[in-house]
């Protein structure tokens, strides 16, 4: 079983990501007051905290995982090749609806991010809400 390391969220496009302690997920707008939890099929956005380690590791800096605009951090959780998985993050279920590329915008914030993410899907998912609830830093996280 996995847990929560880390949420965040952004008001608007290219603003500052906001770490939180805490947030609800919603079906109608993902994670409250985040810009793009309306989008179908891309609602919340979630990183593995191991593959934003390695990613970091390859390029030989340590950097905020923030720096990767995802909403939700995982430790302990593998989202490779699991399009469809069920993901339990606190009282709210997700479905991976697809590897979540990485674009410019991380190569803008470090050389080389973008590459290093391109690899065993360190760049994390995207997922639809099939269940809104609670979530906050500490809870458990399970993919089935």
């Amino acid at each position: 079983m996995g847990e929560v390391t880390g949420i965040a969220l952004r008001a608007r496009p290219r603003a500052p990501m906001q770490q939180l302690d805490q947030t609800e997920i919603t079906l109608a707008a993902g994670l409250t007051g985040d810009f793009r939890g309306a989008v179908p099929g891309r609602q919340v956005t979630v990183l593995s905290e191991e593959g934003w380690l390695a990613a970091c590791a390859e390029l030989g800096e340590e950097l905020p995982w923030v720096t990767r605009r995802a909403n939700l951090l995982l430790r302990g959780v593998e989202l490779k090749g699991r399009i469809g998985g069920r993901l339990r993050v606190g009282d709210a279920l997700l479905i991976i609806t697809d590897e979540c590329e990485p674009c410019s915008v991380m190569e803008r914030a470090r050389g080389g991010l973008r590459r290093a993410l391109l690899s065993g899907w360190r760049g994390g998912a995207t997922c639809r809400v099939a269940r809104g609830g609670l979530v906050r830093l500490g809870d458990a996280a399970e993919l089935f």
